[in-house]
């Protein structure tokens, strides 16, 4: 919502349903940013603290979180390869001393963009190329297709 616009329009002198009107918001939001606005100036424009439970982790713990799911548990001294959320949790409160639940782990790294890789090990090429061939079927109830020309 632009609340910049309206209050200007009501500084031209439209009148307040007009205004809601025109910016498709309801009359006592427009009543209340146009009082905001002649109380406290131009100040009045920025939201006001919103009630609720304050933030649990820092923005410094949140870093933490993702800058240490982008290093190599490799290079940390970790025994694994990958990191899984369970041992991202247990590393965090170990190295770190930093104890999160899984899912706000999970929220952060949305947060911040990171995405978990799936592990393609057996979606892509086979390692020996006869490998189908040398497997057989997958199951016996499954009927050949035909080949096509």
């Amino acid at each position: 919502m632009e609340w910049a616009r309206l209050v200007w329009l009501a500084s031209q002198g439209q009148r307040v349903p007009a205004i809601a009107q025109e910016l498709s918001v309801a009359e006592k939001t427009a009543r209340t940013w146009i009082g905001r606005v002649g109380a406290q100036g131009l100040a009045g424009l920025t939201d006001a603290p919103r009630p609720g439970r304050p933030p649990t982790y820092t923005p410094e713990e949140a870093g933490v979180v993702a800058a240490t799911v982008l290093r190599k548990p490799g290079a940390l001294g970790l025994p694994f390869a990958n990191w899984t959320l369970d041992r991202l949790v247990a590393s965090l409160s170990e190295q770190q001393g930093i104890t999160m639940t899984r899912s706000r782990i999970d929220q952060i790294l949305l947060t911040e963009g990171v995405r978990w890789r799936t592990q393609e090990s057996w979606f892509g090429a086979r390692v020996a190329p006869a490998c189908a061939a040398q497997r057989g079927r997958a199951s016996a109830a499954t009927r050949l297709r035909p080949r096509t020309a």
